[in-house]
């Protein structure tokens, strides 16, 4: 049989594969292991969501097709969302559409826009699907370094210079996976005239926009002027209302992208099952989305604020994140200089601490010197891994090894 598979062999294999493989052999042997590696939100969902889910299952109406953009008072409560948030005005026929989580509607917008040959600018390191649903379409990629302390938007400037054909889009999430650095509203201003000035789509993840930390508000790349001109916004519902589960997401913006995506979508999907869609518009309206976001946020504070000052204490000084669910710790430093990078630091602070983090590396090759570490075990749970961190980091054997 014919094995040749064009798009597979692009792909690479799946990095985060070989922790979770040493973390699956450890607990079959009974050992306890503090999972702080994949971000999969350990908080139930909402107690009114729920309630509403289950009323809306329980209507027989809610049993058949429903539509693969959306219901559209689903698209309705988006996009006043967007209004109350943001300030952005929207048309929920032709400016929103529903998604099966984020991931879904990226790798299907993805299919409907690139064309073979065309290129992409991603920053590196960054979350895989932003990379990778351009790969699957089709698409080069040219990846521009996120790094900190280095101005992103004069790399982004630096690589069109350099780029031939010049790019078809500009793939950004902010507050940053994995990094977690955030951006002001003058950063998206300035990207909007750029992708205006040079004819680039800037398709924007925003799935932490709601989970930031001491009074830092992550803005939507809608509110800079023309931004529905040059581009759109997705948004996700797993992590700020605890819903990944229930796989609930939806782009706005940029009314080309919108219809290509709907009509991608109509020949793939009848959308997701309609009571979801309705437990979503109750999560959506006004008074109970505030109260849902605050719990949320506090409860993601108190567990960064506990895991920064618990491992500065075990001797590993991280920076404290102003967004999102995770923590981007540097490997100390002389790990590094005995020339142990990501993956294998992760496997030994799995093996030696009993902590499961993901490798920098998964997300891009300038992210080799970190791992990340999600904010997904209670405090107490975190407090016991800066125990077995502190054992593991001021060992010296590992060192010796490595050398």
């Amino acid at each position: 049989m014919n094995e040749d598979f064009e798009t597979i062999k692009r792909l690479p294999p799946y990095v985060f594969a070989e922790v979770n493989k040493i973390k699956m052999e450890a607990r079959k042997k009974g050992e306890d292991i503090i999972d702080l590696g994949m971000g999969n939100p350990d908080s139930p969902t909402p107690g009114y969501i729920i309630e509403k889910l289950v009323e809306a299952s329980r209507n027989p109406r809610n049993h058949r097709y429903s539509v693969s953009r959306g219901i559209y008072k689903l698209r309705l409560a988006i996009v006043n969302m967007y209004k109350r948030n943001y300030d952005v005005d929207l048309d929920p026929d032709s400016e929103a559409i529903v998604t099966m989580g984020i991931k879904e509607g990226l790798s299907h917008l993805m299919l409907a826009i690139i064309n073979k040959g065309d290129v992409a600018f991603v920053p590196n390191p960054t979350y895989p699907i932003h990379t990778y649903s351009v790969i699957i379409a089709g698409g080069d990629v040219r990846s521009i370094p996120l790094l900190p302390d280095v101005d992103f938007f004069e790399n982004l400037v630096s690589a069109l210079k350099d780029t031939w054909p010049k790019p078809k889009v500009i793939m950004l999430s902010f507050p940053h996976n994995p990094t977690t650095i955030t951006v002001e509203l003058d950063f998206f201003e300035k990207l909007v005239d750029f992708a205006r000035d040079n004819g680039i789509y800037v398709i924007h993840d925003n799935a932490y926009a709601d989970l930031t930390f001491d009074g830092y508000k992550a803005p939507s790349f809608l509110e800079a002027k023309g931004a529905k001109d040059v581009g759109i916004e997705f948004f996700s519902m797993s992590k700020s209302y605890s819903m990944a589960g229930f796989r609930v997401g939806f782009a706005v913006g940029n009314k080309v992208l919108i219809n290509a995506l709907s009509r991608i979508k109509s020949y793939l999907d009848y959308g997701m099952f309609q009571a979801i869609q309705i437990a979503s518009i109750i999560a959506l309206n006004e008074e109970s989305q505030h109260h849902a976001i605050n719990e949320m946020v506090e409860h993601y504070r108190k567990r960064r604020d506990v895991l920064v000052e618990s491992f500065k204490y075990a001797g590993w000084n991280i920076e404290k994140p102003k967004a999102t669910m995770f923590v981007w710790a540097k490997i100390p430093d002389r790990f590094l200089e005995a020339g142990i990078k990501s993956l294998e630091f992760s496997k030994l602070l799995l093996e030696k601490a009993k902590v499961a983090a993901s490798p920098g590396i998964g997300f891009g090759n300038y992210g080799d010197d970190y791992v990340r570490f999600a904010l997904v075990e209670n405090e107490m749970r975190i407090r016991q891994a800066s125990k077995g961190v502190k054992h593991f980091i001021n060992g010296e054997e590992y060192l010796h090894k490595a050398i």
